[in-house]
């Protein structure tokens, strides 16, 4: 009973996320739905992992990967943004052309 509730909100959590990546026009705002995303993929990792795979934790260790990585992307995207805020003075994405000087 517990694991419906849980993959309900994983669900809901990946439904914001994808939405506020497609409707974000601010980059920052972008790297956090992309985190939510990440987020509710570990939460289904953890739950399937506890429903089908009790006496192993596969799905715990992909998760902490998972996790690293969302780090480093968070970490990497946010030194990306700052940048490109120092250099155009702005972080919306349709006003961020790189290729445009």
């Amino acid at each position: 009973m517990m694991f419906e509730y849980l993959l309900f909100l994983s669900a809901y959590l990946f439904s914001i996320g994808i939405y506020g990546l497609i409707t974000s026009r601010n980059m920052v705002r972008a790297i956090m739905c992309l985190e939510l995303i990440l987020n509710s993929i570990n939460m289904n990792l953890v739950t399937f992992s506890d429903i089908f795979d009790n006496c192993q934790l596969k799905g715990n260790i992909f998760s902490i990967f998972v996790i690293a990585i969302a780090a480093a992307e968070a970490a990497i995207g946010l030194a990306i943004v700052s940048s490109i805020h120092r250099n155009r003075k702005s972080t919306r994405i349709n006003q961020s052309n790189l290729l445009i000087n």
